[in-house]
Protein backbone atom coordinates (compact mmCIF):
# COMPACT_ATOMS: atom_id res chain seq x y z
CA UNK A 1 0.00 0.00 0.00
CA UNK A 2 1.50 3.18 -1.22
CA UNK A 3 0.96 6.42 1.82
CA UNK A 4 1.45 10.10 0.85
CA UNK A 5 1.58 12.72 3.21
CA UNK A 6 2.39 16.55 3.27
CA UNK A 7 4.27 18.81 5.01
CA UNK A 8 6.28 21.60 5.68
CA UNK A 9 9.59 23.02 6.61
CA UNK A 10 9.50 24.15 10.18
CA UNK A 11 11.77 26.64 10.80
CA UNK A 12 10.90 28.31 14.40
CA UNK A 13 12.09 25.41 17.22
CA UNK A 14 11.12 25.33 20.82
CA UNK A 15 7.94 24.46 23.30
CA UNK A 16 6.24 27.56 22.63
CA UNK A 17 6.73 27.41 18.93
CA UNK A 18 5.29 23.61 19.00
CA UNK A 19 2.29 24.82 21.33
CA UNK A 20 1.04 27.20 18.57
CA UNK A 21 1.26 24.95 16.10
CA UNK A 22 -0.81 22.64 18.24
CA UNK A 23 -3.15 25.01 18.47
CA UNK A 24 -3.23 25.44 14.43
CA UNK A 25 -3.93 21.94 13.81
CA UNK A 26 -0.04 21.10 13.17
CA UNK A 27 2.11 18.25 14.43
CA UNK A 28 5.51 19.00 14.58
CA UNK A 29 8.31 16.74 13.39
CA UNK A 30 11.64 15.42 12.53
CA UNK A 31 13.01 13.91 8.79
CA UNK A 32 16.47 12.12 9.81
CA UNK A 33 18.48 9.59 8.57
CA UNK A 34 20.43 9.49 5.08
CA UNK A 35 23.00 11.86 3.85
CA UNK A 36 20.88 15.23 4.35
CA UNK A 37 20.89 17.20 7.14
CA UNK A 38 17.50 16.44 10.19
CA UNK A 39 14.92 18.60 9.05
CA UNK A 40 12.34 19.77 10.71
CA UNK A 41 8.62 19.56 9.63
CA UNK A 42 4.88 20.27 10.56
CA UNK A 43 1.94 17.90 9.24
CA UNK A 44 -1.62 18.06 9.38
CA UNK A 45 -3.08 16.78 12.14
CA UNK A 46 -5.68 15.49 11.40
CA UNK A 47 -4.31 13.70 8.02
CA UNK A 48 -1.76 12.61 10.04
CA UNK A 49 -4.19 10.50 12.83
CA UNK A 50 -6.61 9.19 10.30
CA UNK A 51 -3.13 7.58 8.86
CA UNK A 52 -1.72 6.23 12.16
CA UNK A 53 -4.98 4.15 12.59
CA UNK A 54 -4.30 2.22 9.91
CA UNK A 55 -2.21 -0.72 10.47
CA UNK A 56 -0.06 -0.72 7.36
CA UNK A 57 0.80 3.11 8.05
CA UNK A 58 3.40 2.00 10.88
CA UNK A 59 5.36 -0.45 8.92
CA UNK A 60 4.97 0.88 4.58
CA UNK A 61 7.62 2.91 2.70
CA UNK A 62 5.61 6.70 3.19
CA UNK A 63 6.30 9.21 0.14
CA UNK A 64 6.50 12.39 2.59
CA UNK A 65 6.07 15.48 0.36
CA UNK A 66 8.08 18.38 2.02
CA UNK A 67 7.04 21.76 0.35
CA UNK A 68 6.69 19.88 -2.84
CA UNK A 69 10.21 17.52 -2.22
CA UNK A 70 9.12 13.67 -2.17
CA UNK A 71 11.05 11.64 -0.30
CA UNK A 72 10.76 8.00 0.95
CA UNK A 73 10.37 7.65 4.48
CA UNK A 74 9.39 5.41 7.34
CA UNK A 75 7.37 6.05 10.48
CA UNK A 76 10.02 5.46 13.11
CA UNK A 77 7.96 7.13 16.59
CA UNK A 78 4.97 9.02 17.62
CA UNK A 79 4.10 10.95 20.89
CA UNK A 80 0.78 10.68 21.70
CA UNK A 81 -1.52 12.56 24.41
CA UNK A 82 -1.63 10.58 27.52
CA UNK A 83 -5.73 9.96 26.88
CA UNK A 84 -6.52 12.42 24.31
CA UNK A 85 -6.50 11.43 20.38
CA UNK A 86 -3.87 13.99 19.84
CA UNK A 87 -0.15 13.23 18.06
CA UNK A 88 2.26 15.39 19.59
CA UNK A 89 5.46 14.81 17.66
CA UNK A 90 5.95 12.46 14.75
CA UNK A 91 9.71 11.36 14.16
CA UNK A 92 10.05 9.54 10.40
CA UNK A 93 13.70 7.98 9.04
CA UNK A 94 14.55 8.69 5.32
CA UNK A 95 14.86 5.15 3.73
CA UNK A 96 17.46 4.91 0.98
CA UNK A 97 16.56 1.92 -2.08
CA UNK A 98 20.04 0.48 -2.13
CA UNK A 99 19.89 -0.43 1.45
CA UNK A 100 18.56 -2.84 3.48
CA UNK A 101 16.43 -1.10 6.40
CA UNK A 102 15.36 -2.71 9.77
CA UNK A 103 11.22 -2.30 9.97
CA UNK A 104 8.79 -3.83 12.86
CA UNK A 105 5.90 -5.31 10.65
CA UNK A 106 2.86 -6.86 12.50
CA UNK A 107 2.07 -10.44 12.23
CA UNK A 108 -1.50 -11.69 10.96
CA UNK A 109 -2.91 -15.06 12.77
CA UNK A 110 -5.11 -17.12 10.30
CA UNK A 111 -7.09 -20.22 10.63
CA UNK A 112 -7.29 -19.63 14.75
CA UNK A 113 -11.06 -21.37 14.59
CA UNK A 114 -10.00 -23.97 12.82
CA UNK A 115 -6.89 -25.23 14.53
CA UNK A 116 -7.37 -28.69 15.69
CA UNK A 117 -6.41 -27.61 19.22
CA UNK A 118 -9.20 -24.92 19.64
CA UNK A 119 -11.67 -26.37 17.23
CA UNK A 120 -11.62 -29.55 18.71
CA UNK A 121 -9.97 -29.69 22.19
CA UNK A 122 -11.43 -26.21 23.25
CA UNK A 123 -7.85 -24.94 23.95
CA UNK A 124 -6.91 -21.29 23.80
CA UNK A 125 -4.41 -19.74 21.21
CA UNK A 126 -1.96 -17.23 23.25
CA UNK A 127 0.20 -14.82 20.82
CA UNK A 128 3.27 -14.33 22.70
CA UNK A 129 3.83 -12.24 19.98
CA UNK A 130 2.24 -9.55 17.62
CA UNK A 131 4.92 -7.87 15.36
CA UNK A 132 8.55 -8.81 13.99
CA UNK A 133 11.53 -6.84 13.51
CA UNK A 134 12.66 -7.51 9.75
CA UNK A 135 15.48 -6.64 7.89
CA UNK A 136 15.24 -6.40 3.97
CA UNK A 137 15.46 -3.34 1.09
CA UNK A 138 12.56 -0.96 1.15
CA UNK A 139 11.27 -2.76 -2.18
CA UNK A 140 10.99 -5.46 -0.41
CA UNK A 141 9.14 -4.33 3.15
CA UNK A 142 5.95 -6.56 3.34
CA UNK A 143 2.75 -4.59 4.90
CA UNK A 144 2.00 -8.09 7.50
CA UNK A 145 3.35 -11.53 7.88
CA UNK A 146 0.93 -14.34 7.75
CA UNK A 147 0.81 -16.94 10.34
CA UNK A 148 -1.49 -20.31 9.39
CA UNK A 149 -2.48 -22.18 12.23
CA UNK A 150 -4.81 -24.63 10.71
CA UNK A 151 -2.23 -27.58 12.05
CA UNK A 152 -1.89 -26.94 15.37
CA UNK A 153 -3.38 -28.82 17.98
CA UNK A 154 -3.13 -28.14 21.87
CA UNK A 155 0.77 -28.01 23.32
CA UNK A 156 2.16 -27.04 19.83
CA UNK A 157 3.57 -23.60 19.14
CA UNK A 158 4.80 -21.83 15.84
CA UNK A 159 8.35 -20.58 16.69
CA UNK A 160 10.24 -17.60 14.43
CA UNK A 161 12.34 -20.37 12.64
CA UNK A 162 9.08 -21.65 10.94
CA UNK A 163 7.53 -18.21 10.18
CA UNK A 164 7.26 -18.24 6.28
CA UNK A 165 9.27 -14.74 5.16
CA UNK A 166 8.51 -13.09 1.88
CA UNK A 167 10.93 -13.12 -0.83
CA UNK A 168 14.29 -11.00 0.07
CA UNK A 169 12.78 -10.58 3.55
CA UNK A 170 15.05 -11.93 6.71
CA UNK A 171 14.55 -12.04 10.10
CA UNK A 172 16.73 -9.51 12.47
CA UNK A 173 16.79 -8.80 16.14
CA UNK A 174 15.27 -12.42 16.82
CA UNK A 175 16.54 -15.91 17.35
CA UNK A 176 15.22 -18.28 15.21
CA UNK A 177 13.98 -20.57 18.61
CA UNK A 178 11.64 -17.85 19.72
CA UNK A 179 8.23 -19.14 20.22
CA UNK A 180 5.47 -16.76 17.99
CA UNK A 181 2.38 -18.86 19.21
CA UNK A 182 1.23 -21.36 20.58
CA UNK A 183 -2.06 -23.32 21.73
CA UNK A 184 -2.61 -24.22 25.44
CA UNK A 185 -5.03 -26.07 27.44
CA UNK A 186 -7.98 -24.40 29.15
CA UNK A 187 -7.02 -24.05 32.50
CA UNK A 188 -3.96 -24.64 31.96
CA UNK A 189 -0.50 -26.10 30.42
CA UNK A 190 -0.46 -28.51 27.41
CA UNK A 191 0.83 -31.92 29.57
CA UNK A 192 -2.45 -31.38 31.77
CA UNK A 193 -4.46 -30.78 28.56
CA UNK A 194 -3.33 -33.97 27.00
CA UNK A 195 -3.62 -35.65 30.39
CA UNK A 196 -7.46 -34.64 30.60
CA UNK A 197 -7.99 -36.08 27.55
CA UNK A 198 -6.56 -39.47 28.38
CA UNK A 199 -8.45 -39.50 31.23
CA UNK A 200 -11.94 -38.87 29.21
CA UNK A 201 -10.96 -41.51 26.98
Amino acid sequence: MQFELNAQARTLQGTGASRRLRHAAKVPGIVYGGEAAPQSIEVDHNDLLLKLKKEAFHSSIINLIVDGKKEQVLLRDTQVHAYKPLVLHVDFQRVDATHELHAKVPLHFVNEEIAPGVKLNGGLVNHVMTEVDVQCLASDLPEFIEVDLAALKVGDSIHMSQLKLPKGVKLGHHTTDDVVVGIVGKGGSSEEAAEGEAAAE
